[in-house]
């Protein structure tokens, strides 16, 4: 039988944002922790997080190894973890997850909005990130020019742009004219790709909105700036 992992209590409680290492010792020290019932006072006791009822201040401790979140990022914010001048998805988080370190899992452009995941699980971002895996993106665009059929052939051919052709990408017209609105649905994610590739065909991207990364949908519910946790049901799914 596999022998159930087991963590230092002083870890456990620092990753779950209850304070720094030094700051979880105190509270070991005034009796403040309890594992199955009984008080813990060595701060290198072993405890399995998922099996064993933690008790901390008070109230049971709900661990999770991995945090995975989801946040609609607002135009004039960068997808940075963090940035001496600029504001950051980071930030919006407001400190809650600092004791995670979570990061934004690819980028999006800072005049851009919509979804960015955020996690600090890097096997799952090397996942979503790996050329090779192929990950969909789908993103919503508004456009100066008139889209057409020609445009929609050359986006599913790839288009040739000055240092990369790209793959072949999918264009779902919405509304042609003066002012375009459309769906277009990428696997990579390079810098500026979207613009550039409308650029490639003489219209110029004046909003542009990400939806989708994979099988994670941008929740409708959340305004520009706001995030939630991942259920775990959408966890599930970006396995």
């Amino acid at each position: 039988m596999e022998k159930q992992k087991t963590e230092r209590i002083d870890k456990i409680l620092a990753m779950s944002g209850f304070g720094s290492r030094k700051d979880v010792k105190k509270l070991i020290k005034s009796g403040q922790i309890s594992v199955n019932g009984q008080i813990v006072n060595n701060a290198r006791a072993q405890v399995n997080p998922t099996v064993d009822e933690i008790i901390a201040v008070g109230k049971v401790l709900e661990y999770h190894k991995n945090v995975y979140i989801m946040m609609n990022k607002p135009q004039g914010v960068i997808s940075s973890t963090r940035d001496s001048v600029e504001s950051t998805v980071i930030d919006l988080l407001e400190g809650e997850y600092s004791h995670r370190k979570p990061f934004p899992v690819g980028r999006l452009d800072k005049d851009a909005e919509g979804l960015i995941f955020l996690t600090d699980d890097g096997k799952m971002a090397h996942r979503l990130l790996s050329p090779k895996n192929r990950v969909d993106k789908t993103y919503y665009v508004e456009v100066q020019g008139k889209l057409e059929k020609s445009d929609v052939q050359a986006f599913a051919a790839g288009i040739i742009l000055e240092d990369f052709t790209t793959l072949p990408a999918k264009l779902e017209i919405m509304e042609a004219g003066n002012t375009s609105r459309a769906y277009v649905t990428i696997c990579e994610g390079k810098f500026h790709q979207i613009k550039r590739m409308m650029n490639a065909r003489g219209k110029e991207v004046t909003f542009l909105k990400r939806l989708s990364l994979g099988p994670l949908k941008l929740d409708e519910k959340l305004a520009p700036g706001q995030w939630r946790e991942l259920t775990k049901e959408e966890i599930n799914l970006l396995w």
